[in-house]
């Protein structure tokens, strides 16, 4: 199963570059989307997959999910969430300023 979550994280790391690289803001901003999931995701797979086990210490229990992962998880979605909201913001007011959202005619230059 890591090994399988592992390759998602890998997909989505690249997607994500590839939207990084692209002219269009709004795909820049997909690509920070993707790139934070495979994060999520890469974290989750670092901290073990393990099903059915409680992510606390009670009586009786021997093997427990670590929950520091899950955690940081929930914490990385807060975040993420934030930075996409004002990057969509942004590129609102930038599109509306300046009539583009192409990334070269925003630095100023004429061409395609």
């Amino acid at each position: 199963m890591e090994f399988i979550m592992a390759i998602l994280a890998g997909i989505l790391f690249t997607t994500g570059i590839y939207n990084l690289l692209q002219k269009q803001l709004l795909r820049i901003i997909i690509g920070t989307g993707l790139i934070s999931h495979g994060a999520h995701l890469f974290i989750l797979t670092m901290g073990e997959l393990k099903t059915g086990k409680p992510p606390i210490l009670t009586e009786g229990v021997e093997n427990y999910t670590d929950p520091l992962p899950q955690a940081l998880i929930l914490t990385s979605i807060v975040i993420s969430f934030g930075v996409t909201s004002l990057l969509l913001v942004l590129a609102y007011r930038a599109s509306q300023v300046n009539g583009t959202d192409n990334m070269e005619q925003l630095r100023g230059n004429d061409y395609e």
